[in-house]
């Protein structure tokens, strides 16, 4: 699938990071001329109103200057990576403000924006989306461990904001990505999709399901295909990832051969599922059908067409 490109896939930046606990000099690329910040107000970040002449929208990178006392007040401030010019990145969080897009230093610059939305509606451009993902990923991993796991005490970011000391028993804590697998069983010339309670009408994905600690990628799929539907898998195939910054997955695709194809659903988890045919899938991704396929957003969308476009 290297000729399918995958939204929130495809992050252009050197991270970096092995000069991330070089504390003098990440705060030498803070201060630099050359560093640029996007603001991000609840895990939304600014992108600025579209340009007459072009297509899409840009990303608000901003200079320090921009911010005013913002940066002095000690926000959490990520640094992201150096771009293809060698410009330092970075990405603030300012929902300590009340309405930036109407007051402050960023009024009338443009507006915040949901990352999913962004994604769907195809107007940010693919490496934009990552460099995103990972703002939006690990701002939102501070904004939920201020406290230690371990004691309670409040922690403190180091390391460029990759990672939290503990202020009280001196615990180091590290974001965490939750690994989840994504999976198309297939059997012939079929494959197995499904659709969750509360889904959009007609819309059918395929499976997934979070890994278990102490747990195989192949296991995980076949115990998630079992549970939910009732199918026994032999072979296992990994086809790609995706980052899912929502808050902080890690989607990894895979193909199943399964060895069973009596379906009994967990209607906890399910309210349908069915084989479809690779013809079946090439109609639902020509807007015909009895079913719709996820957005080109999702990798399940990918997985699908990988499958009817008879690559699996």
């Amino acid at each position: 699938m290297s000729d399918t490109p995958m939204i929130f896939a495809s992050n252009p930046l050197d991270r970096a990071g092995h000069k991330r606990g070089d504390a003098t000099w990440v705060e030498a690329q803070r201060r630099s001329g050359d560093a640029l910040f996007v603001p991000f107000w609840h895990l939304q970040p600014l992108i600025l109103p579209p340009l007459p002449s072009e297509d899409g929208r840009d990303v608000g990178w901003l200079p320090a200057a921009a911010f005013g006392p913002i940066l002095a007040a000690d926000p959490i401030i990520i640094f992201l990576g150096l771009n293809r010019r060698n410009k330092p990145l970075f990405a603030v969080d300012i929902s300590a403000l009340s309405d930036p897009e109407q007051s402050g230093p960023f009024a009338g610059m443009g507006g915040f924006y949901d990352l999913r939305e962004l994604a769907a509606a195809g107007e940010v451009s693919s490496g934009d989306l990552s460099i995103l993902a990972q703002a939006k990923a690990m701002i939102d991993w501070h904004l939920r461990h201020g406290y230690c796991s371990q004691c309670g005490s409040p922690s403190v970011a180091a390391e460029a904001g990759y990672k939290r000391v503990c202020g009280g028993c001196g615990a180091e804590h590290f974001p965490r990505t939750d690994p989840v697998v994504i999976m198309l069983a297939t059997h012939g010339d079929t494959c197995l999709i499904g659709r969750q309670p509360g889904w959009p009408e007609r819309m059918y994905s395929a499976l997934a399901g979070f890994v278990e600690p102490g747990e195989t990628i192949e296991a995980a799929v076949a115990r998630e295909l079992q549970e939910e539907a009732g199918i026994e898998v032999g072979r296992v195939r990994y086809i790609q990832t995706q980052p899912w910054p929502f808050p902080a997955s890690l989607m990894m695709g895979c193909v199943a051969e399964a060895t069973t194809t009596d379906i009994v659903i967990d209607q906890f988890e399910l309210e349908d599922a069915r084989w479809v045919s690779r013809a079946d899938l090439q109609a639902a991704f020509a807007g015909q059908g009895d079913f719709a396929v996820p957005p080109a957003l999702a990798i399940a969308h990918h997985l699908m067409r990988y499958f009817a476009d008879n690559k699996a």
